[in-house]
């Protein structure tokens, strides 16, 4: 086993982000050892599966440097002698700059708490999304001498700045990022080295379900179909939208819709589908593990995930959840957004429309609850090209490769 390589995240462990806690397991398994830090303590009250076989111990960097002045302080008496630190400085200094903000400032502490409670065996720093993570470790890296890499997803690749998009390219050791469209415009920034690696599916964990889809058709009122959606309660999911698309259907059709998943919307979309009627239709299910995700994709008929660009420019790459619904067979329905068509294809092994129209997710809608006969052939198409094209195995070896890695576990 090589050098140990420090992980630096936004926030450890997750629910909604059980590919970063997958891609970690992989790589351990190959033989990479890695430290994890994270910027901010766990909000969720529960975890994965996975975050228990992970194991180990994370070490939580001050989430607000006035809470742990006396860590900072310390961190910075012992840094200022390395002979990286006027260099991390002065970069600091320049971005602080054009970003004068308190963010900018604790970006710089956790730096500072990062090289000084560095494991004398890393030599490597990696982070996972392309704006505070990758900030924290570069400042670090500069500090101590270090190369560092970073994974870049979906948020952090739209609304970082492009001049520190372009900065970090250009400083970082590679960079790689889950999307063909995410690879052209990041590439397009700065001549910094960005590859593919697709988050894929770990079809251990996502068998094929024993059972066969049903026949429901939307007329047998004590048996509905069965609509999923799996995303957080923000701007970029669409919510609103899915509701009035919901709002829209015809009084003779019988659905329920569950969702699965938390976030800051929650109580107004929630306010939003009770004005539209539907209260008793959508079953609002929180964050849930794993297992209980995977319980509902076999439960579904349907899902969907009406995916819109934010106004700040946020956006889905490419959801993991439309991956592993369609491993499981579901049939998806999604938008035209950012690299969702590089998964789907529209009427071949899934449905698409354009995003910001209720009225074409409504119809898509109506075509999948009616039709189970299009829903098997969707579903069946769906899972032949995620298995064929986003096996996990295939790109956690890429990424091994990267660290140094070969071979499978």
């Amino acid at each position: 086993m090589g050098a140990a390589v420090a992980f630096v995240l936004k926030g450890y462990p997750r629910l909604s982000e059980s590919f970063i806690a997958q891609e970690i397991l992989g790589l351990k398994k190959r033989g990479l050892d890695i430290r994890l830090f994270s910027l901010r303590h766990p909000t969720d009250d529960r975890r994965h599966p996975i975050h228990r076989e992970i194991g180990g111990t994370t070490t939580y960097l001050p989430e607000y440097l006035y809470r742990e002045p006396f860590r900072v302080l310390r961190s910075w008496r012992a840094q200022r002698r390395l002979p990286g630190y006027a260099e991390a400085r002065r970069i600091w200094l320049a971005d602080l700059g054009r970003d004068p903000t308190p963010n900018r400032v604790r970006r710089f502490g956790q730096a500072l708490v990062l090289a000084h409670e560095f494991p004398p065996d890393a030599k490597w720093i990696h982070a996972h999304f392309l704006h505070t993570p990758a900030t924290v470790a570069r400042y670090a890296a500069i500090m101590l001498g270090l190369p560092w890499s970073c994974s870049a997803h979906a948020k952090d690749v739209w609304t970082t700045p492009a001049w520190e998009k372009a900065e970090k390219l250009e400083h970082c050791r590679w960079m790689v990022t889950c999307t063909r469209t995410n690879v052209d415009y990041l590439s397009s920034l700065a001549p910094g080295p960005v590859d593919l690696v697709y988050h894929g599916i770990d079809f251990s964990r996502f068998p094929p379900p024993s059972e066969a889809r049903s026949c429901r058709d939307g007329g047998d009122a004590d048996d509905p179909v069965r609509i999923l959606s799996v995303g957080r309660a923000v701007e970029k999911k669409g919510y609103p939208g899915l509701i009035e698309a919901l709002g829209s259907l015809s009084p003779g059709l019988h659905w329920r819709l569950d969702h699965i998943g938390g976030g800051v919307l929650l109580g107004a979309l929630k306010r939003r589908a009770r004005r539209a009627g539907l209260d008793g239709r959508i079953h609002w299910l929180g964050p849930q593990s794993q297992d209980a995700v995977l319980d509902a994709y076999r439960a579904a008929d349907v899902f969907v995930l009406n995916c819109r660009v934010a106004g700040d420019g946020d956006r889905d790459g490419l959801p993991n959840v439309l991956m592993e619904a369609q491993s499981q067979g579901v049939a998806c329905l999604s938008t035209r957004v950012s690299a969702v068509p590089e998964l789907i294809t529209d009427d071949e092994t899934g449905l698409l429309v354009a995003p910001d129209d209720p009225a074409a997710l409504a119809a898509a809608l109506t075509r999948l609850i009616t039709g189970p006969g299009l829903r098997r052939r969707l579903g069946e198409a769906g899972a032949a090209r995620v298995r064929a094209c986003f096996d996990f195995e295939d790109a956690i070896g890429r990424l091994a490769a990267k660290f140094g890695l070969s071979g499978r576990e």
